[in-house]
């Protein structure tokens, strides 16, 4: 039999499993993808999308620029502004510490979500992941942690889009029309139909999000004092080496830096579309050390010349002149992560929606009406949440920790024990008993940072409410500190 042939007989597509062993039954027989035959194969005729011919969307055409892209814009985002805020928080020290474990833990996590990939091609998103471990309830309850962690991140951008708009214009209109004015260009930008065909605002977003990050991390250095001090007469600096954070403060800090890394339920949709996934441990590399070097460089520098004055988002603390520079240069950027983050839960309902039906594939009648239909609801969600919960600092926490502990850590901790539990007792070699402690590691991680960085996120909003004197949903006033 072909290898075509083989992949064909072996898909068992999620949705239509009678069981858990009906899906288990058909994976036991190809562990890896063999060789390269099998991989072509397995694009032709995939085990997500169906067969890809000419008459629909070419859902299997991203190359390992274009993964690398996505990856870095998917990481790279909000989660970087709130970095200096947290060192300030925990102090510099356990700051860099905090922030490289978790980089650890969410790399080691996204190494699983590629392997497991390619263990069980016809896993296109988390949920799927779900239903091999807990059956229809596992499946039903990612389907919803995944859904609800993507369109918040996608709600946090258009957060973060509206404080930028109101930086650029000194609060030009009220801030519940620039929310709005983001809902409605995401949309538009969101519906364009594959990651291949998106790329290019990944590239636009890294590439604007970079820049403006070093604008302001430049800028503060050779600046008099951060835009927060006193602009007249004497100040001190203060620069925490170690902090003393209360304890839901320390949780929600973590949160934060959770939420740096958390691109990992992305992952699967975008090693679905990759021309060859083996490509994927490439990626993800360069994609953790480009992380690594811009999160380091902008945590410490940013913190380190502002002290105590560190405004969250960090592109505040530059002086009014290079913040707005700073915030028009990162818009892009913004609209990239609101844009990514809405596609994929929209593509996941589609393709739910959709799997196994000629339409999936092709451009029919049924197929544009579902598809818009799954865009316009993420995004409507994300704007409703943008509006309900204006604290930046407190909803990127929140998000990080209720679902990012679960989707980047839990469940990735879970698929290597669904994979190779099995082989605890006659595998007693050092190399499975290091992979066995890592997993039990990260999904401890996962657990801890879920029940105890949610309380410390809670408490945050609550704080960022009365600091900003009982800030109101769908307010107009100015979230960008401009006015």
């Amino acid at each position: 039999m072909s290898a075509s042939n083989d992949i064909k007989a072996n898909n068992i597509e999620l949705g239509s499993a009678k069981s858990k062993g009906d899906f288990e039954d058909a994976a036991d027989g190809r562990a890896y993808l063999a060789d390269a035959e099998e991989l072509e194969a397995a694009v032709a005729a995939d085990a997500v999308f169906g067969e890809i011919n000419e008459e629909g969307p070419n859902y299997k055409n991203v190359s390992l620029a274009g993964t690398v892209m996505l990856m870095v814009k998917a990481q790279i985002g909000l989660g970087v502004l709130s970095i200096p805020a947290v060192f300030q928080a925990m102090g510099i020290v356990p700051g860099v510490i905090l922030l490289m474990f978790v980089g650890c833990l969410t790399h080691w996590a996204g190494y699983m979500v590629g392997k497991f990939k390619l263990r069980h091609p016809e896993v296109y998103s988390i949920a799927d992941v779900g239903y091999m471990i807990g059956g229809p309830i596992g499946r039903e309850f990612l389907a919803a942690a995944y859904w609800l962690f993507m369109t918040c991140v996608a709600g946090s951008g258009m957060l973060g889009i509206s404080i930028a708009l109101n930086a650029i214009s000194m609060h030009g209109t009220c801030t519940a029309v620039f929310v709005a004015i983001s809902a409605v260009v995401v949309f538009a930008i969101s519906s364009i139909q594959t990651l291949e065909k998106l790329s290019w605002i990944s590239w636009a977003g890294v590439i604007s999000i970079t820049v403006s990050l070093m604008i302001v991390t430049i800028g503060v250095g050779v600046q008099d004092r951060p835009a927060a001090a006193p602009q007249t007469g004497d100040w001190m600096k203060e620069v925490v080496v170690f902090g003393n954070p209360s304890f839901a403060t320390a949780m929600s800090c973590i949160g934060s830096l959770l939420f740096a890394f958390a691109g990992m339920p992305s992952y699967f949709a975008v090693v679905a579309e990759m021309r060859n996934p083996r490509q994927f441990p490439m990626a993800l590399l360069i994609t953790q050390i480009f992380m690594y070097a811009l999160y380091l460089a902008v945590g410490i520098v940013v913190y380190w010349y502002c002290g105590q004055f560190v405004a969250s988002p960090a592109l505040g603390s530059a002086g009014p002149l290079l913040k707005k520079i700073a915030y028009g240069l990162v818009l892009p950027a913004l609209i990239a992560s609101s844009v990514l983050y809405t596609h994929m839960p929209a593509k996941y309902v589609f393709v739910r929606l959709l799997r196994g039906t000629d339409d999936l594939a092709r451009n029919t009648k049924k197929h544009y009406i579902v598809w818009f239909s799954c865009v316009a609801g993420c995004t409507l969600f994300s704007y409703v949440i943008a509006s309900a919960i204006p604290v930046f600092g407190g909803l990127v926490g929140l998000v990080g920790a209720l679902f990012g502990s679960i989707l980047c850590l839990g469940m990735e901790s879970g698929m290597w024990f669904y994979d190779f539990f099995g082989q605890r007792k006659e595998n007693r070699t050092f190399k499975y008993r290091l992979a066995f402690a890592m997993a039990a590691l990260v999904g401890f991680a996962g657990i801890f940072i879920c029940g105890a960085g949610t309380y410390g996120a809670v408490e945050d909003i609550k704080i960022g409410y009365a600091a900003n004197g009982g800030t109101t949903p769908w307010s107009c006033a100015d979230n960008s500190g401009s006015v």
